[in-house]
């Protein structure tokens, strides 16, 4: 491997600048910035994103498309004297497990590709990308790698789960980390003194809610009213359990075939001394998987569902005054990284550039 020059790196003075390509509401950001890493700009095609994303970080926001973006942009935002990184979690629905249909004719199956581009027309010193476990097995994504081998990066990549990093949430997500200064590893929970952190200590302590009301104190903490089936159904519902607990009278058709009883956490209750299950675009919607609350007779708020992707509990989604759109709200907290991913990811990119000014002393 061709290793980055020595004077390149005396002239960053270990410093790290960095962009994030499809940033979504800031998950990966506010992780990195937390870690120390400044990053300079976050680019998405969701107009959603624009003031989450500003809101709560130092970063600047561009609304485009990355097919469209160029390697001059990137390089314009960067920071001289400063290593760069160009990080991001090109969209996963084509990759998911929750997506049956998913086909290679979905034009974000090939958004890998437009990462791919840019590194090697930016040629950037760091590289990082989240992304779901399933992308390990696609060609596209041995393509990628081979584009990173190509341009003489060292490459580790693992799939990690979110609870062992003392996120409050079963979340498998495939991480990849590339460097041009030598090899690069993701740190390990033990050597960041991670523990797991269960929903009862994530958000055991917000005020009750019933189904349908909002907190007067946090306008992101209100909840989806529910018919009297399903209050019925969250009623007779035992957190961990499912609905084959309940009376028959209360078991949805679809369930009683055979091809329904293969889900068993839909409609199911969230248990207090366990991580949450993976929240998705849809954890408003008791019906929609494991998110009822393991005590109210409810699903989760938005900002329970955006505690337990580990952004802060005052992290902003919406202008102050503006209506909150549930399902929009709900895509930005479902598809971000987690921002304590973020931090971890960014903690090991500064550990391996200590590393590397150690070995250069």
């Amino acid at each position: 491997m061709q290793s980055i020059d020595s004077q390149t790196y005396k002239l960053s003075g270990g410093k790290v600048s960095a962009v994030d390509l499809f940033c979504g509401a800031g998950g990966l950001t506010h992780g990195l910035e937390r870690a120390g890493i400044s990053v300079l700009l976050g680019i998405d095609i969701d107009p959603a994103c624009s003031y989450p994303y500003m809101a709560n970080n130092k970063a600047k926001f561009l609304l485009k498309d990355v097919n469209d973006v160029t390697a001059q942009e990137i390089q314009e935002a960067f920071t001289s004297n400063t290593l760069r990184l160009l990080a991001g979690c090109a969209p996963c629905q084509t990759f998911s497990t929750y997506n049956q249909k998913a086909t290679q004719d979905d034009k974000r199956w090939w958004l890998l590709r437009q990462f791919s581009r840019l590194i090697t027309e930016v040629s950037p010193e760091l590289v990082t990308m989240e992304n779901v476990p399933n992308l390990v097995g696609q060609n596209v994504f041995k393509e990628f790698l081979q584009t990173l081998k190509d341009e003489n990066y060292e490459v580790s990549y693992q799939v990690v789960n979110c609870a062992d990093y003392g996120i409050p949430q079963q979340r498998k997500r495939l991480v990849l980390l590339a460097s041009k200064l030598g090899p690069i590893k993701l740190l390990q929970p033990s050597e960041l003194g991670e523990r797991t952190v269960t929903v009862r200590e994530a958000i055991g302590n917000l005020p009750p809610l019933k189904a349908g009301e909002v907190s007067d104190i946090d306008p992101l903490h209100q909840c989806s009213s529910l018919s009297q089936t399903n209050l019925r159904r969250i009623q007779a519902s035992k957190p961990g359990g499912s609905w084959r607990d309940w009376d028959e009278e209360l078991i949805a058709d679809c369930h009683k075939k055979e091809t329904g009883t293969t889900y068993p956490s839909v409609y199911g209750r969230m248990e207090w001394d366990e991580p949450a299950p993976t929240i998705t675009t849809q954890f408003f919607g008791f019906g929609n998987g494991r998110f009822g609350h393991p005590e109210q007779n409810r699903a989760l708020s938005l900002r329970e569902g955006a505690i337990l992707q580990s952004f802060p509990r005052d992290y902003q989604f919406v202008p102050p005054g503006e209506p909150i759109y549930k399902s929009t709200v709900g895509r930005l907290i479902g598809n971000a990284v987690p921002a304590k991913l973020g931090e971890v990811i960014g903690r090991s990119i500064l550990a391996h550039v200590a590393e590397f000014e150690a070995q250069k002393m």
